[in-house]
């Protein structure tokens, strides 16, 4: 009867390794917060050093499309100034870009419910991932 005690036990144990291998470093660097995980899967870039241009750059096509009343355009251009405000750190201007594009579209945006600790998480995975190499 132990014997078989033990093998169950080693099966469990067998099964949360795989269950953690399974978890994405997102997952792990949230530790099971899924509103912060839900939150930066949607809006941060993986290596936004691809990007090739500017928050200014996004925030300007954003409101010039805002004025062209094209509010799904405009959107994305407030997410991409969200998503490159993510990766500076500034979780003030996150929550004002994503806000943006909340307000011209009426998306909801889980990040707004705490933009500090998804910037931070964020931050951490970029640390973790994003290295001197391209």
């Amino acid at each position: 009867m132990s014997a078989l005690k033990r093998l169950r036990r080693r099966q469990k144990e067998e099964e949360v390794k795989v269950d953690a291998q399974k978890m994405s470093d997102l997952e792990q660097l949230c530790g099971g917060d899924e509103e912060t995980y839900e939150a930066l899967l949607n809006t941060m870039f993986l290596d936004p050093r691809k990007v090739s241009l500017s928050i200014g750059e996004a925030l300007e096509n954003a409101k010039k499309l805002e004025k062209a009343k094209n509010p799904f355009r405009a959107r994305i251009w407030y997410e991409v100034a969200g998503g490159l405000a993510i990766y500076e750190g500034d979780p003030q201007k996150v929550a004002d870009y994503f806000a943006a594009a909340e307000r011209v579209s009426g998306m909801h945006y889980t990040i707004l419910k705490n933009p500090k600790k998804a910037v931070a998480v964020a931050k951490e995975f970029y640390q973790k991932h994003l290295t001197t190499q391209s």
